[in-house]
């Protein structure tokens, strides 16, 4: 039985087809041997490679830009914020005469 999947003597391929069936019951073609592009191939994969990588390190840069962007937008009005508060209080005790501020929390 072992002789069977054997080469003939005038045969050049050393291994036994592969057939390769889709569930429907339909043959896929066969996968192109791993070294059949050329150097054009090769060169396009590398490059397609490196331009991806280009891509997402720009891609993060751009978001980090966005970021201090927003931060930027953001520390203004967060600095205005404190200045009210920081004038409220020191109103508040400057009226007070010497008496402690008081806080008061409303519940519902």
């Amino acid at each position: 039985m072992d002789n069977f999947r054997q080469p003939g003597p005038h045969s050049r391929d050393h291994h036994p087809p592969v057939l390769d069936m889709t569930p429907e019951g339909e043959f896929r073609d066969s996968q192109p041997p791993a070294g059949a592009g050329g150097w054009l191939d090769r060169a396009l994969a590398r490059l397609g490679g490196a331009a991806l990588l280009v891509s997402l390190v720009t891609g993060g840069l751009v978001l980090a830009a966005l970021a201090v962007l927003f931060v930027g937008l953001l520390l203004p009005v967060a600095i205005i914020g404190g200045l009210v508060a920081f004038g409220s209080l020191w109103w508040r005790m400057r009226r007070g005469g010497g008496r402690p501020v008081r806080f008061v929390v409303m519940r519902r």
